[in-house]
């Protein structure tokens, strides 16, 4: 892919799991704007080259002379060692966006100042142009900022934002993971129960994705879904009132604030 015009492309540091998700969403859904990834490790470029065709960069300064906005996609323990290497190149970037789950507004204008900053929280089903991502923008943002974060991210998904102070329990709470334990946990149950493994994959993704589907596209109330479905004295009804009753809502409850906490953990290092 030939260089763009300087200062006028997406450039991604860090080509993780959620970069790889972005760019392929983000070529799925026809953004034209060139798309640029800075990475040390030239696996993780080459599989994002082969999937996304995106222009791979291993020199940081050049990665950012051709930047309009750039993506910090790190693991927490990461952001400050990257952060520092930006400074050192003399060419900071305007407008920043950082993916750091728990990593504050307040830390990366201490790291990085004279930048506008965003936080995102993007889901990995971006991927497929149907996702949900979360934002949360500095002081210093301006209109102009905001509608290009916005824009940028609404082509992969929904787009929500919330103040600083939920962004923790947002995060928490909309990860696709939740889906993807659900089912399985289900599945695996009801394999013991006596289902053959595939029957029971079948059954217990239908039972959460139906049932969702046909929430969001009805209209009905959770409490109407729940009052119809499971009939007094059926198996629904038995089903849910032992889950209640095990303490279902407790262990979801100890979920949402171990993930919390971590968040919270990731901030202060």
């Amino acid at each position: 892919m030939p260089k763009g015009e300087p200062h006028s492309s997406v450039v991604f540091l860090g080509g993780g799991r959620i970069t790889r998700a972005l760019c392929a969403g983000l070529q799925l859904a026809g953004d034209r704007r060139e798309i640029v990834v800075y990475d040390r490790n030239p696996e993780k470029l080459r599989a994002l080259r082969r999937e996304s065709r995106v222009a791979a960069e291993r020199d940081l300064k050049s990665a950012l002379e051709r930047a309009a906005i750039v993506v910090v996609a790190v693991r927490p323990a990461s952001v400050a060692e990257m952060l520092a290497a930006v400074r050192a190149c003399g060419t900071a970037p305007e407008l920043s966006v950082s993916l750091v789950a728990g990593m504050p507004l307040r830390s990366l204008r201490a790291w990085l100042p004279n930048v506008r900053w965003v936080r995102a929280m993007p889901s990995p089903v971006c991927r497929i142009a149907s996702g949900l991502t979360s934002l949360c923008f500095d002081r210093a943002a301006r209109k102009q900022d905001r509608t290009r974060v916005r824009e940028l991210f609404e082509q992969v998904g929904q787009v929500v934002e919330i103040p600083e102070q939920q962004f923790d329990v947002f995060t928490a709470t909309f990860s696709s993971s939740h889906g993807y334990h659900g089912v399985r946990t289900l599945a695996e149950q009801a394999r013991r129960a006596g289902l053959d493994r595939k029957t029971a994959l079948m059954a217990a993704a239908h039972a959460l994705c139906d049932g969702i589907q046909y929430w969001r596209e009805s209209g009905s109330t959770l409490d109407e879904l729940l009052h119809e479905a499971a009939t007094p004295g059926g198996t629904a009804a038995a089903t849910m009132a032992a889950m209640d009753q095990a303490g279902y809502a407790r262990v979801v409850a100890k979920g949402l604030a171990a993930g919390i906490g971590q968040a919270r953990r990731n901030a202060k290092r």
